[in-house]
């Protein structure tokens, strides 16, 4: 199959690439940028006049309910979602059911993905068995199967001891593991602590339970020289103690949600469990860190924390709600909206959903994969073709996750994918 993407402005974030020109494609591959030979023929040619081409998006967390909810059809539903809002590449964490601590998990959920020409999916194996905290994982092994890095996901650990011989584990054989920072005594709340909290009669959960946990992983980091990502940041004080350990020489990298990179505590309103979330959202000051982290690269990714929901788990009072909202099919117009408000140059922009996160994954994505995150001749074709000029409301019915539950409800955002390609395969098509 040969594609010809015609006439668009194509923003390659990883060589700075920012010119109007056609891309031609194929067996899968990029073949040319640029000037296209007249002896290239294409079975299919997309007219991208007026529209931004750039890689797929990739994003570091966003859950695909499998296994475990292989009746519902749930992989086929939030690989559709995610493949409309443009990724191509996902990264998913292992708190599934069963966990995915063994290599035959691992590999059926490759599988099934690779059988739905959809996005890419790469899962995150779990530090300790069923991630109880006690035992670790065959991370090699587990690599072996596909895994690109190492989680546990929600579930904090208890037993610093256990997470030092999983950082020196992780160390010894180059891998990456990546940890939400938070105390597990301290983060039990379901709203920042803060005046809100409190005034509404909500548990809180303090910012010590994330500089509290920090503080842990950066000593262990120095004693273990481990390579960590920190998943969703959500704190002015987090953010600073990053910037510390970065400037000290840690191999430490973070990425911060969409839901707090634009909302506050203030968006619970009336116990509004679409804003029922992990991490809590904080106030203002930690949402104005975050914005401006981002756009500084202190904070090199932004994630979709795409967590389909159901009804049911939803349609209850605030405290027993389930945390999670869906984000996936949001993420491209919340980077967009941000470098809109922030000023952010539209290619920099990208990159926090592009090259950066891709960057995070690095070695673990393989020699024949390298090129995700990046427009390069040779490279593998994953493309997201989008109208910068289009404005769209978000509605619950119109999101293909089967979680219909977002604190974006409603909102008005820019940018319309158009087009997405995995492989040089037109995944998703808005016509």
């Amino acid at each position: 199959m040969k594609t010809l993407i015609r006439g668009g402005r194509v923003i390659d974030p990883a060589s700075g690439l920012d010119t109007t020109c056609d891309i031609a494609i194929g067996s899968g591959r990029i073949l040319t940028i640029g000037q296209v030979s007249a002896e290239f023929k294409p079975n299919r040619t997309l007219d991208a006049a007026g529209c931004i081409v750039m890689p797929g998006l990739v994003d570091l967390s966003m859950r695909l309910r499998e296994p475990g909810h292989e009746h519902a059809r749930m992989l086929e539903s939030e690989m559709a979602a995610a493949v409309a809002g443009g990724v191509t590449s996902l990264v998913c964490p292992p708190d599934t059911d069963p966990v995915l601590d063994e290599p035959g998990l691992v590999e059926m959920l490759k599988s099934r993905a690779e059988k739905l020409h959809q996005a890419r999916v790469f899962p995150l194996g779990a530090l300790t068995r069923n991630l109880a905290g006690e035992v670790l994982t065959e991370m090699v092994e587990l690599t072996e199967a596909g895994c690109v890095g190492f989680s546990q996901a929600e579930v904090p650990l208890a037993n610093i001891q256990v997470l030092q011989r999983a950082l020196q584990y992780a160390s010894t054989f180059g891998l990456t593991v990546h940890l939400r920072p938070q105390d597990r005594d301290l983060g039990k709340g379901v709203a920042a602590s803060g005046p809100l909290a409190t005034r509404m009669g909500l548990s809180g959960v303090p910012v010590a339970a994330e500089t509290i946990a920090l503080h842990t992983i950066f000593e262990l980091m120095k004693t273990t020289d481990a390579r960590v990502h920190l998943s969703r940041i959500s704190s002015a004080a987090g953010i600073e103690l990053v910037r510390q350990a970065r400037a000290a020489g840690l191999k430490v990298s973070c990425d911060v949600s969409i839901n707090s990179l634009h909302l506050t505590d203030q968006d619970i309103g009336y116990f509004d469990s679409r804003a029922r979330v992990n991490p809590p959202l904080r106030q203002q000051r930690d949402r104005d860190a975050l914005r401006a982290a981002l756009a500084d690269g202190t904070v090199q990714a932004l994630v979709s924390d795409h967590t389909p929901v159901d009804a049911d788990a939803k349609t209850l009072p605030f405290a027993e709600a389930e945390p999670g909202a869906t984000g996936v099919e949001l993420l491209l117009s919340l980077a967009l909206k941000w470098g809109e408000e922030q000023g952010v140059p539209m290619a920099r922009t990208l990159a926090t959903v592009s090259a950066a996160p891709a960057a995070v994954l690095g070695g673990a994505l393989g020699t024949l994969q390298a090129s995700i995150g990046q427009l390069v001749e040779g490279g593998v074709a994953d493309v997201c073709v989008f109208d910068p000029a289009a404005r769209w409301t978000v509605a619950d019915e119109a999101l293909r996750s089967q979680g219909k539950h977002t604190a974006f409800t409603g909102y008005e955002l820019p940018g319309r994918v158009r087009w997405t390609l995995v492989g040089g395969h037109v995944a998703f098509d808005a016509a």
